[in-house]
């Protein structure tokens, strides 16, 4: 079949910035889709128009429903840029939809400051928790946001500034390639301006003040970033575990007896793409589990309060399983194990000799590697200083082969 649904981008120059094919697309389609801004872009036309509805997926379920029929919908810029062509190209085939993209709020914002634009990390909060952006700021980052509406820009600057970003270049870009285009720029604590258009993209050039609070997006934050009742599994054995959990980008990890979160956590902010569940039994801990992504920049980490393996069930198919409490507990590694995917990843340690035997057990049936890690931190020994060790951790790692599915 060829293609029935086009996604049409579509720039501040409105109907007129499109090429004559495109036009002639709209002229013969049936029905025709966009946000009322795209819509009054269009004067007198044949076609049935549809604004979207909320939620998206009733007006996404309506475009199926014309299957084989012409069907246009606008969209701001590059559909396939934090766009809706994405998720329609998830419920279409490829050779029945066609994309037209237009020059991207990122394209033209880069053009106007003269940032290369491979070198700014692009993000949107369009429906998305503001909290994200404490992942993505680290001291000389350039950032690129497409804001949900004029209070946008407000409560970025917000909350650069709580973070000690006050200092940072901070850029709103309103209305780009228009009449009405409008760039304004201060440090982000000194943003005031409260007559934002809806439509604006913010630029960041990230400077840390003497106070903030720099997180790096390795493996290993401190100990005390995280909010935690001394259930944490300690930074260099985190670092170990992440390493041998080894994510790779789109990829799913459940952390099974989460605790406080650090390992999920960590997880989610090594790659924007990363996507994880946190299992974890105790209410506290569950809450200190949600306070965590708040304040780390993972508020899309998604918490199960339950034990396992009965809160494990209908869960999405993890590519990478890590164990840090109820290790020992009947039916829990096997559980994990026929859930995983062939080629999935499970990391799990033990600390009690209970624990161990699990591991041990684990082992044997599946091989894989057992690895035993020991760290001893500095501290004062009256006025001179010695090495404290801290518990020993045995860690199992393995892979699932194909064969074991």
């Amino acid at each position: 079949m060829s293609a029935w649904l086009t996604v049409i981008g579509i720039g501040e120059d409105g109907i007129d910035g499109l090429p004559p094919i495109h036009r002639a697309t709209l002229a013969a389609a049936e029905l025709i889709i966009g946000g009322e801004r795209h819509l009054a872009m269009l004067g007198s036309v044949k076609a049935e128009t549809q604004s979207w509805a909320s939620p998206l997926s009733r007006t996404v379920e309506e475009i199926l429903k014309r299957r084989g029929r012409p069907v246009v919908v606008l969209a701001t810029g590059d559909p396939m840029h934090f766009g809706i062509g994405v998720t329609l190209a998830k419920r279409v085939a490829r050779d029945e939809i066609a994309i037209h993209p237009h020059l991207s709020a990122f394209s033209l914002a880069a053009a106007r400051l003269a940032w290369p634009l491979a070198e700014v990390e692009c993000l949107t909060f369009h429906g998305r928790p503001i909290e994200l952006l404490t992942a993505a700021v680290t001291p000389r980052q350039k950032l690129m946001i497409l804001s949900h509406d004029s209070t946008t820009p407000g409560l970025v600057a917000a909350r650069l500034a709580a973070l000690g970003y006050g200092l940072s270049r901070f850029v709103v870009l309103e209305h780009m390639g228009g009449e009405k285009e409008r760039v304004r720029e201060s440090k982000a604590e000194d943003w005031r301006w409260n007559d934002v258009a809806d439509l604006n993209t913010i630029a960041i050039d990230c400077i840390a003040g003497p106070h903030a609070k720099i997180l790096h997006r390795g493996f290993g934050l401190p100990d005390e970033a995280f909010h935690h009742d001394g259930q944490l599994t300690k930074r260099e054995i985190r670092a170990a575990a992440l390493s041998a959990l080894g994510p790779l980008s789109g990829e799913l990890l459940w952390d099974v007896g989460a605790g406080c979160g650090s390992i999920a956590i960590e997880w989610l902010r090594h790659d924007c793409g990363l996507k994880a569940v946190a299992i974890e039994r105790d209410a506290a801990r569950a809450a200190m589990i949600r306070d965590n992504a708040a304040a780390l920049g993972t508020p899309n980490l998604q918490l199960i309060e339950g034990a396992a393996p009965e809160a494990l069930r209908d869960l999405p198919t993890p590519d990478a399983v890590f164990l840090g409490g109820g290790t020992g507990k009947a039916g829990v590694i096997d559980a994990v194990w026929d859930a995983l995917r062939p080629g999935g990843r499970l990391v799990a340690h033990a600390v009690t000799i209970e624990s161990e035997q699990a591991l041990f057990a684990g082992y044997h049936a599946h091989g894989g590697d057992l690895t035993r890690l020991s760290v001893a931190r500095v501290t004062p020994v009256g006025a001179l200083h010695g090495w404290k060790p801290l518990m020993p951790v045995t860690q199992w790692r393995v892979v699932k082969g194909a064969e074991e599915s």
